[in-house]
């Protein structure tokens, strides 16, 4: 079986032969060791010195030099638009706070799919729109570039609050 220890980054020249590709979603894109099957039905091994984010366009390398790109899957998001800039890094400020993986996008931010989040959106006057996208969000700062996601159901150190409610005590 065909084993892949080493990422080229997206973006990065790669010269060698694209031998196929695999495509994950956001969740199972986090990996370190695992058999995975290229989208042409062909295993091969992930075996990573640590665990990474496989980005969309990352080329996975095999010992020969032959590469195996990775693709975005589609799955449920919503682009999130707002009137300005101003709206737009305020909406930004509220999702970081709740550790929400985020892709910042230009003009929209993008985030996985949750009524409660969305409502809050609604409440910041924003504009979410649902639809199924390839998600590809930032790392976090903290996480040394990788992005760590929580549940809205949880108990941790810090406080703050999620959805609408958060946002009317953040208000004041």
């Amino acid at each position: 079986m065909k084993t892949v220890t080493e990422i080229l980054p997206a973006g990065q020249n790669y010269t060698g032969e694209i031998i196929g590709t695999v495509t994950l979603d956001f969740d199972n894109r986090r990996r370190r060791r695992i058999r995975l099957t290229m989208d042409g039905g062909e295993d091969f091994l992930l075996n990573l010195a640590k665990v990474q984010t496989l980005r969309d366009g990352d080329i996975l390398l095999l010992p020969d030099g032959a590469g195996i790109e990775v693709k975005a899957a589609p799955e449920a998001v919503v682009d999130v638009y707002c009137k300005d800039t101003a709206a737009l890094i305020r909406v930004a400020w509220h999702l970081g706070n709740r550790h929400l993986p985020t892709q910042l996008m230009g003009e929209k931010i993008r985030i996985r799919q949750d009524h409660v989040i969305e409502e809050m959106l609604v409440i910041l006057g924003a504009k979410p729109v649902r639809l199924m996208a390839p998600f590809d969000p930032e790392g976090g700062a903290y996480g040394h570039g990788e992005t760590e996601s929580h549940s809205h159901e949880h108990d941790h150190p810090h406080s703050h609050g999620h959805g609408s409610d958060a946002l009317k005590s953040e208000r004041g």
